[in-house]
């Protein structure tokens, strides 16, 4: 070959390799490019929008599930995390993670209002008034804008209709001796209506230590909490039950040979309170969690799962009568807060 042969090849070479290594470095480039922003990924700004919501209730799994799914069709965009338990076991829950650090959730939904004032005493809970809480039963906001009802759950005398035949009216009714053994009733040490009733009991005149005594000399059976008393009554193990009103309607309705009494000598009832806690970090998702319960869609959904309502514009379940029927018992909450803890020791004294 010609020496100006082997100059030409050596020429074209050189040019190929620099061809090549511009055609990669331009594919490089284009590769390492960032996103535009119609490129950016949907994860990270769906991660970026969500927010996480943590409530602490003692609701049925169903009914909070229930009531998360229909809160989150108006709030998609918020993650709720649900830790369901007795509110015995809520409590002391909330009270190891207060003395080890902060509280991890964001709501509370729990039984009665004496816990919620508890809180509110000890600075764990943060004002904040529902929207259209004038709405509202006022005996079921707190005042001080520390908490607000969700629902009336009322305390009654259920009985088995195969198994009584004239059934107790009242609660005097239940000292009557003919119901020796026939009784069940939750424990006040597990569920916090049943402590609020110990207490209302207690601090009602026509009622007191002494219908408790007598009461106590039927020997009632004490079960664990509300849903076996039903069940027992529902099976006729034990004819009567001392239990919540919305059971009683869940088990009729599924066939169950079970009715109920709304007792003549006063209705004891918890409200259900939501409150939120004052380490939340998600305040906002937290004002809007509160709203949706007393909201007309919240308290819709409330009378659907057999509950009664804290507002008067949406009805009562079938088969319940009306608010304006029902002897309530409103006592004194600073009493009944003050003394509920004394009434458990009482309870357990005298029946447990």
């Amino acid at each position: 070959m010609t020496p100006k042969l082997r100059n030409l090849r050596s020429a074209l070479s050189r040019v190929s390799g620099l061809a090549v290594a511009a055609a990669l470095t331009v594919a490089l480039a284009a590769c390492s490019e960032p996103a535009t922003p119609d490129e950016s990924t949907d994860a990270t700004t769906d991660a970026a929008a969500s927010t996480s919501l943590t409530v602490y209730t003692s609701e049925p799994q169903a009914k909070i599930d229930e009531l998360v799914a229909a809160f989150n069709e108006q709030n998609p965009d918020i993650d709720v995390e649900v830790f369901r338990a007795g509110t015995g076991d809520l409590t002391a829950r909330i009270e190891a993670e207060r003395t080890t650090g902060a509280i991890a959730a964001d709501v509370l939904l729990a039984a009665d209002a004496p816990t919620f004032e508890s809180y509110k005493s000890d600075g764990l809970l943060q004002q904040y008034t529902p929207t259209g809480a004038d709405a509202l039963d006022p005996d079921v906001v707190d005042p001080e804008g520390f908490y607000v009802g969700t629902r009336i759950i009322p305390t009654v005398i259920a009985y088995n209709t195969g198994a009584v035949d004239a059934p107790p009216m009242s609660w005097q009714d239940l000292t009557d001796p003919q119901y020796l053994g026939r009784i069940t009733m939750p424990n006040p040490d597990v569920s916090g209506a049943a402590a609020y009733n110990a207490a209302v009991w207690l601090n009602t005149p026509e009622l007191g230590e002494a219908w408790l005594e007598g009461l106590a000399a039927n020997e009632p059976v004490i079960a664990e909490s509300n849903g076996p008393v039903g069940q027992a009554v529902a099976a006729g193990t034990q004819p009567v039950g001392i239990v919540v009103d919305y059971l009683v309607r869940e088990l009729a309705a599924k066939g169950s040979p079970i009715a109920l009494s709304y007792p003549t000598d006063g209705v004891p009832y918890v409200s259900q309170p939501a409150g939120i806690f004052a380490d939340s970090d998600s305040t906002e998702a937290a004002q809007k969690f509160v709203d949706f319960l007393v909201s007309r869609e919240g308290q819709e959904l409330a009378v659907e799962q057999s509950y009664l309502p804290v507002r008067d514009d949406v009805g009562t379940p079938d088969g319940a009568p009306a608010m304006s029927e029902l002897a309530l018992l409103t006592p004194d909450l600073q009493v009944i807060t003050d003394s509920q803890d004394e009434a458990v020791v009482t309870f357990n004294e005298l029946v447990g």
